[in-house]
């Protein structure tokens, strides 16, 4: 019997997959808390354009259920107010919220898409990477 938090989905791979329910509640609290908590922390966080292609990444239509589900775990752990390492401890804050994110993208990175890295950059206000092949 499974876990009540786990659902079976149909994947067309090689059989069903379970994934957890909380990827709703992921989905709610990362649409919530994501953006502000990203803004007002971009200039201390290294990788915020990283963050923000993931989450344009898990918003976008297109991307695969299982990679919006991995994304969501990811974003949703950097929106906690409280996780391993408090996100004000000078130095270390933000590294167990880089280490999760480096694993997720690890994961399903290859849906992580130059248009949402694009909109990211957009949304952090970066310039746009010099195209060396001119």
């Amino acid at each position: 019997m499974r876990h009540p938090t786990e659902i079976v989905i149909e994947n067309g791979e090689d059989g069903p997959r379970a994934l957890p329910l909380s990827l709703e509640r992921d989905r709610r609290r990362t649409r919530k808390g994501f953006m502000p908590k990203l803004l007002r922390v971009a200039g201390r966080v290294p990788f915020a354009d990283d963050l923000a292609a993931a989450y344009y990444a898990a918003v976008d239509p297109a991307t695969p259920r299982k990679a919006k589900a991995v994304l969501f775990a990811a974003l949703g752990y950097f929106v906690l107010p409280t996780d391993w390492v408090p996100d004000f401890v000078v130095g270390f804050g933000f590294a167990d919220d880089a280490t999760v994110l480096a694993t997720a993208l690890s994961i399903v990175g290859a849906q992580v898409r130059e248009r949402h890295r694009r909109a990211a950059r957009r949304l952090l206000d970066l310039p746009e990477p010099q195209n060396d092949d001119a």
